[in-house]
């Protein structure tokens, strides 16, 4: 059954980029754009977009906590509950890079986490007008119809590697592992659009290295409820709020051993 909550979140999602996130493509000023961290950008609709989203989460669920990603880089205690309790995680621009050079694609995504177990999540492209939703144990939908991975059924396996974070000595081995083993996807810059690609039959392949709740908990859930697998590299499970980095996506159990004997065999 659809989550229960899932036609206030998707109209809390369709209202904050209409109002908030369009209006500001390919429209940003300099000044509106800056460094969080190295290497990673931040724009004012980032803040935006969360504080719309944050104030509209809690008044579905006032006791539930809230995990944004703007703020948890503002303060990394806002993510001390993340197993604990009722908890919605915000990703309020997945792809900020994207957005903030006028590129597609980007995404606006929430999860809802109940003692640290993913329980729902939410995936909004606004620009393609695609709502993908998943829930626990209740299957993957886009635009309300339900959705099953498939392989690509390309010669070679299509893999996406992000390896941005990687250091350049894995970074080295692993495009020496994969020499003529996968046929490589461009690199997309957004998992509100990766994981999408694997349960859609688009990529059979992920490659994730840094792994934040905000950015793959939505993904991972709605993967997963597609049916493709999602394991660390050990074949481990992915856990929200574990720490550990490392992430293989996959179209098929077939697939993930496939790739994990490549990439880390």
């Amino acid at each position: 059954m659809m989550h229960a909550l899932s036609p206030a979140v998707e109209a809390l999602l369709r209202e904050s980029a209409e109002a908030i996130v369009l209006p500001r493509f390919r429209k940003l000023a300099a000044h509106e754009i800056e460094e969080k961290f190295p290497g990673e950008i931040v724009t004012i609709v980032d803040r935006e977009c969360e504080a719309r989203l944050a104030a509209g989460l809690h008044h579905l669920l006032p006791d539930a906590s809230i995990i944004g990603e703007e703020a948890c880089a503002a303060d990394p205690k806002q993510a001390d509950g993340i197993n604990r309790g009722l908890a919605w995680l915000i990703d309020p621009v997945d792809g900020t890079a994207n957005f903030a050079e006028g590129r597609t694609p980007f995404a606006l995504m929430i999860a809802l986490l109940e003692d640290g177990r993913r329980s729902a999540s939410w995936i909004f492209d606004p620009v393609a007008n695609r709502m993908c939703h998943a829930a626990a144990n209740g299957g993957a939908y886009v635009d309300g119809e339900r959705v099953h991975a498939r392989e690509t059924g390309s010669v070679l396996p299509i893999a996406e590697l992000g390896m941005k974070f990687l250091s350049p000595e894995r970074r080295e081995d692993v495009m020496r592992r994969v020499a003529g083993k996968f046929e490589i996807a461009p690199f997309v810059r957004c998992a509100g659009e990766q994981y999408p690609r694997i349960a859609l039959g688009q990529n059979d392949i992920a490659l994730f290295e840094r792994t934040l709740p905000w950015d793959h908990a939505p993904g991972a859930l709605f993967a997963e409820e597609a049916g493709a697998i999602i394991r660390r590299p050990d074949g481990s499970a992915y856990q929200v709020g574990d720490g550990r980095s490392g992430l293989i996506a996959a179209s098929s159990r077939r697939m993930w051993d496939h790739a994990a004997s490549i990439l880390f065999g």
